[in-house]
């Protein structure tokens, strides 16, 4: 899939291995594995059968979905677009506690 960073510090996070933008380091190599898994995905139904990313629609957010980066952080993404063209926008890392 396509992705685009609605943060730089998203966007830098995934690619320099010196920086962690202030998370923990557990929640950082977690975003990476995460990102690895979507950059390879076909579609969105690749996220609902990595059972692990517990991939779901976010109610009270139309549009967001959140991935399971561990027990307490989620990734949180939108999709734009159809068919082959439609994109990930990674939008933010949030602490769900």
């Amino acid at each position: 899939m396509d992705v685009r960073f609605a943060d730089p510090d998203l966007d830098r996070l995934e690619t320099d291995a010196g920086f962690d933008a202030g998370w923990p380091r557990s929640v950082v190599k977690a975003y990476r594995k995460v990102m690895g898994w979507i950059w390879s995905a076909v579609d969105e139904r690749d996220f609902y059968n990595l059972k692990g990313l517990h991939f779901e629609k976010l109610q009270g957010r139309p549009g967001q979905h959140s991935m399971r980066l561990n027990d307490q952080y989620r990734l949180i993404v939108e999709f734009e677009g159809s068919g082959p063209a439609r994109r990930v926008i990674i939008v933010e890392i949030t602490d769900y506690h």
